[in-house]
């Protein structure tokens, strides 16, 4: 193997520094000012700020309306994270049993990956519009009076599933490709050894696509905390009565709409420091089971 060797030793510097000056700019010196602004309030006019310590931050869990926020969160990260990977995982398993027009249904199922999300989000709003929407429509004549904009478990139905629907395609994407390098010969081989087709799912599958399942989970899972504030936006706006406020679009709502600056600092710390955590267990415990 050839190994590079620069006359210069300041022309590695000068080509990653476009890359490093990107980072500072849009990333380390935006959350150094909220980590800043998380010990600070200013006045109703914007005009005076002043230290207040670690107030703001015990403020935050003394909110029933931030602590609400934390559930709701839970429940939305869960629900968009097993549903996209259930979704497809079950949808590469179709493809990958195709001998003819696999590619034809690859690209068709990749597309909603490139629809903007704020589009996403208003496009299933029209489709479950309680007054116009197609599916509320059908909901009705099966009985079900669907009204997302009064009942808080239809908003969340629909806030997982706008959320969940361009997410499946970026993992379909990983899960066949995943699929594709599982060698024919030890799916065969279990074949004629009298294994099912769902023993062979969970005794090779599986387990061969752990670390593509592991990787995904991880994505997925910052996805659905930070994300998807544009389908949020787009569709319920946090309603009705807080039932599909997550912890993003609450930052946005009391920093840009309350103008509460200080508190939105220290929920986007908070918030930064649960997907840290989570991330953090992720690798600690989950990857355990991961087998590479």
């Amino acid at each position: 193997m050839k190994q590079t060797i620069f006359d210069q030793k300041w022309l590695p510097y000068l080509l990653i520094a476009p890359q490093l000056l990107v980072t500072i700019i849009f990333f380390l010196w935006p959350a150094g000012q909220a980590v800043v602004q998380s010990f600070e309030r200013e006045d109703a006019f914007g005009l005076k700020t002043s230290f207040v310590g670690f107030a703001n931050y015990r403020d935050l869990f003394h909110d029933p309306s931030y602590l609400n926020s934390l559930l709701v969160t839970l429940v939305f990260t869960v629900a968009v994270t097993a549903a996209s990977l259930i979704v497809a995982l079950l949808l590469a398993l179709a493809v990958d049993r195709m001998l003819k027009a696999a590619t034809v249904y690859t690209t068709l199922l990749v597309w909603p990956y490139a629809v903007a999300p704020a589009v996403v989000g208003v496009l299933w709003w029209f489709l479950f519009n309680p007054t116009i929407g197609t599916f509320a429509y059908l909901l009705r004549q099966a009985g079900y009076d669907w009204n997302h904009g009064l009942h808080g478990r239809d908003a969340m139905i629909l806030v997982v599933i706008a959320a969940s629907w361009p997410q499946v395609s970026y993992n379909f994407l990983f899960f066949v490709a995943g699929l594709q390098s599982i060698p024919r010969s030890l799916r065969e081989a279990a074949a004629i050894d009298g294994a099912g087709p769902t023993r062979r799912l969970f005794t090779i599958i599986l387990p061969l696509l752990s670390p593509t399942t592991f990787f995904l989970m991880v994505v997925n899972l910052v996805y659905a905390m930070f994300s998807t504030f544009p389908v949020i936006h787009a569709t319920t706006q946090g309603g009705p009565a807080g039932a599909t406020n997550i912890l993003v679009f609450k930052v946005y709502n009391d920093g840009f709409v309350g103008l509460n600056l200080g508190s939105s600092a220290a929920q986007s710390v908070v918030l930064l420091v649960i997907v840290i955590a989570l991330t953090v267990i992720q690798f600690t415990w989950i990857e355990r089971r991961v087998q590479y």
